[in-house]
């Protein structure tokens, strides 16, 4: 057993990570970013499921073996010889488990109320870039698994009872501060360095504070509810289904707008109606009561003017999304936007526009897609 760990230590794999470990994190974790990328595509789908499944369970107990592998009892087991890839699991796992957030959540129409979301991922990056004596911080670790940890829960049991809810949010978040300190409890029992580095009252501050914050996005409407997603919403002149397909005519923007499908400048014909279509991806199965909310923004009072609500079921399963749409015949030139809400008045994305009425018809330039 001796041997084999000093010709491990003198193979040129080991001495090629331990020259580069200041990178190999970093690489890891966008290894996990690139693999998602090229691998997932629905939250429902059953490969999805167990790829997710497996990235949070090895992530657990990379966690838990890194935190007490020091100890006497790990000597001369496997675990003891390549301990030194531990730190690389725990980025690979944090990796693959955020990047598949960032895909399912990129699928809303509406970046800007997804940005608190990105932000996230975007600070467990740069966390997990400054590597050295960071993912053996306990801080660091158990922080960033309860926020996926609460993100995996928030997607899972919604997928898995067909069913969504604000009350579903919140046993997810409950769930996962049980199962994460579960697992603090278990590495402070048995791991003598963890009693030594860690003081429990901060750890306990820092994981409550992570639940209020997620819970505070979710309760200001910063992160949509998932795992719905808006992945269509277009303001158009025209809608008519033949063969089961949407016909949407509608006026497109300038190429490098590549953020926003329709022209966000409508040029609205006299007496005809204003058209909102909109598709949204829900998991198979999943019921779901949409409405469409019409908004003026008066100049007047400066603020924005509840009009019409119009709502419908949706149901999951389709991979582009259910579709729907509504119209308005009496609107006036100004600001608009349609927000895309659920029951609970959470919101899925807002198509944005400005209506400006023309008295010559067809001056302006449509295109006709199908969905």
């Amino acid at each position: 057993m001796i041997n084999n760990r000093i010709k491990y230590k003198q193979s040129r794999f080991y001495q090629y990570v331990k020259t580069h470990q200041k990178f190999a994190p970093l690489l890891f974790f966008i290894g996990g970013f690139v693999w998602d990328s090229l691998t997932l595509g629905r939250i429902d789908r059953f490969y999805d499921i167990v790829i997710l499944c497996t990235y949070m369970t090895l992530l657990t107990v990379s966690i838990y073996i890194y935190n007490l592998v020091d100890g006497d009892k790990w000597k001369n087991t496997l675990f003891r010889k390549y301990e030194a890839y531990l730190p690389l699991a725990i980025q690979f796992f944090l990796g693959g488990l955020t990047s598949a957030y960032v895909i399912y959540f990129s699928r809303s129409v509406s970046l800007s109320k997804t940005a608190s979301f990105f932000l996230i991922l975007l600070f467990l990056l740069f966390a997990n870039e400054f590597f050295k004596k960071r993912v053996s911080n306990k801080y660091l670790q158990f922080g960033a698994y309860y926020f996926v940890n609460f993100t995996f829960l928030s997607f899972f049991i919604p997928v898995i009872l067909k069913e969504m809810s604000t009350d579903i949010f919140l046993i997810s978040g409950v769930i996962s501060l049980v199962s994460t300190f579960t697992l603090i409890i278990l590495v402070y029992r048995n791991s003598y360095s963890t009693r030594v580095e860690m003081v429990k009252w901060k750890m306990i501050g820092l994981i409550f504070s992570i639940y209020l914050l997620i819970n505070g996005f979710y309760y200001f409407r910063l992160i949509p509810p998932v795992p719905l997603a808006l992945d269509k919403g277009v303001v158009a002149h025209n809608i008519s289904i033949k063969n089961g397909d949407y016909s949407v005519s509608y006026e497109v923007d300038n190429w490098y707008i590549f953020w926003r499908d329709h022209k966000i400048d409508f040029n609205r014909n006299v007496n005809k109606p204003v058209y909102i279509f909109t598709s949204i991806f829900a998991p198979t199965d999943l019921k779901k009561k949409i409405y469409h909310q019409w908004k003026w923004y008066n100049p007047e009072t400066e603020e924005w003017q509840n009009l019409d609500k119009i709502g419908f079921e949706i149901t999951g399963g389709r991979d582009n999304g259910y579709r729907g749409y509504s119209y308005k015949n009496n609107v006036i030139d100004g600001e608009w936007k349609v927000e895309v809400i659920t029951e609970e008045d959470l919101v899925l994305g807002v198509v944005d526009f400005n209506i400006k009425t023309n008295n010559v018809t067809g001056n302006y330039k449509t295109i006709n897609r199908n969905f």
